[in-house]
């Protein structure tokens, strides 16, 4: 007989454990929906099981919570195969009061049974309905903490639009570009072809509010234009376009400060396409294609220049308003200045992805940066702050 217990049938909380309860929550909506399983079989890997409880629970893709398995490898991209989150009979529903931590598992033709009480949250989402400020409005009504961006700069983050203006308002380097709201193409087609040609070729055109690469065309060529706004648009009605910036693709880590402190920021890494079936880094070579990818941790930068990034990076975390964790991505052009491109709230987090691997490079292991970040979200109270 098997006395090992079910990963999917946590056992109900007796007693108070003098651990804090973690609650890993992955999966969700968005087209980013895989990358979030992964990024969780990270996190649930390295999480401290002596220091902390551990509850995952996975969102699917219709949106249901649902108790998950906490074992890692279910989660990883093995052979090419995206991981998802699929609808079990254990439903979960999080506490509905500022007095009520018990986190309670709906099952049809069952009374609710209470799982126990959960201390933080870990959102590992992205995208959106998950990193846009949407998941965190709810725990902030609920009442629990959670890591990472509050609902602000969670939105701002997401934004592309928003985020330039936020960044570029408090002075910070921000390459051209313009914005295609919904319906603008068609009612003045020659208007928008006439503000995007100002921006010369190539562009880069981008669904505003999206990650992990989905949905972004190079465009050599202005023909194209209408069928790259298209493919954008399959992920958001709103469009960014941007001038191409020459320059190393250039990112840093940035991680709150404690008690007030100044965030810190990591030493930057470097992102060079070497296949050229990869006019960019697009999601297939993120995710399917590491042997098209080199990341450079640290990039070969100059003291001064690695200065710099690491300045601009802070000064973007402390404009969108983020805390807990945020990766800062920068164009640095041959002259050594360097251009923002976008604020990510809640980067990819696997062992492999390069915010843990600049922090690995700056002397914090993967396992420490998961303590620290949970750390600072048990210290740090929800409501205004």
């Amino acid at each position: 007989m098997n006395d090992a217990p079910d990963p999917q049938q946590p056992a109900p909380a007796t007693a108070r454990s003098a651990r804090p309860r973690v609650m890993v929550l992955f999966g969700g909506r968005s087209g980013e929906h895989a990358i979030s399983c992964a990024t969780a079989g990270g996190v649930l890997r390295a999480i401290d099981r002596d220091r902390y409880d551990v509850l995952a629970v996975g969102i699917t893709p219709s949106g249901r919570w649902v108790l998950a398995d906490d074992d890692p490898d279910r989660w990883a991209i093995t052979d090419g195969r995206l991981p998802q989150v699929e609808d079990t009979a254990a439903h979960v529903l999080l506490p509905q009061a500022t007095d009520d931590r018990d986190v309670q598992v709906l099952e049809r033709g069952l009374l609710p049974r209470t799982v126990g009480e959960v201390d933080v949250v870990f959102p590992l989402l992205h995208g959106p309905f998950g990193e846009d400020g949407t998941l965190q409005g709810l725990l902030e009504l609920a009442d629990v903490r959670y890591v990472g961006a509050g609902v602000l700069a969670s939105a701002v983050g997401m934004d592309k639009h928003m985020m330039k203006l936020v960044l570029a308002g408090h002075g910070l380097p921000v390459g051209p570009f313009e914005v295609i709201r919904p319906g603008e193409l068609e009612r003045d087609p020659e208007g928008v072809v006439a503000r995007i040609k100002a921006l010369g070729l190539p562009l880069f055109v981008k669904p505003a509010r999206a990650g992990s690469s989905l949905g972004i065309s190079r465009v050599d060529d202005l023909a194209d234009l209408e069928q790259a706004v298209a493919v954008a648009r399959a992920h958001d009605p709103k469009v960014v376009v941007e001038a191409a910036i020459e320059g190393r693709e250039i990112e840093c880590g940035v991680l709150g400060g404690r008690a007030g402190e100044r965030p810190r920021a990591s030493l930057p890494g470097e992102i060079v396409v070497t296949d050229p079936r990869h006019a960019f880094y697009d999601f297939e070579a993120k995710y399917l294609d590491e042997g098209g990818v080199t990341l450079a941790c640290p990039a070969d930068l100059p003291p001064d220049v690695v200065a710099e990034v690491q300045e601009v990076a802070v000064r973007s975390f402390e404009a969108v308003g983020c805390e807990g964790i945020a990766r800062v991505d920068v164009f640095v052009t041959p002259e050594g200045r360097v251009v923002v491109n976008e604020i990510n709230t809640m980067p990819g987090f696997t062992p492999f992805s390069m915010y843990p691997r600049m922090w690995q490079a700056s002397g914090v292991t993967y396992p420490e940066l998961v303590d620290e970040l949970i750390a600072l979200a048990l210290a740090r109270p929800t409501g205004l702050r």
